[in-house]
């Protein structure tokens, strides 16, 4: 394993920003883990922005940096999970 790849798997793991629930990005349900993404963000004392962009944040940089190794199944349910973060946050997607 790269220096890389642990580092972010470190970050998604142990967030300074965000205490996540353990292998949340590994759920099928997109509902299920934007709630979790927006009860972390909310509950979290050490974010440094508002809770909506904390957990957006935090979604992205787990699509980002698993890249082209990320199951195109896997990518779906990630990017149905950032609708359903907008949702829960009464946020409207921006075209």
């Amino acid at each position: 394993m790269t220096a890389s790849k642990k580092w972010s798997a470190e970050v998604t793991e142990h967030s300074d920003a965000l205490d996540l629930e353990e292998h949340i990005f590994e759920s099928d349900d997109a509902k299920k883990i934007a709630a979790s993404l927006k009860r972390s963000a909310e509950h979290s004392q050490r974010r440094k922005a508002e809770p909506f962009r904390s957990a957006m944040s935090m979604l992205n940089f787990y699509i980002n940096r698993a890249g082209k190794n990320l199951p195109q199944k896997r990518k779906r349910v990630l990017e149905k999970a950032k609708d359903e973060l907008r949702a829960a946050f009464g946020r409207e997607k921006q075209n």
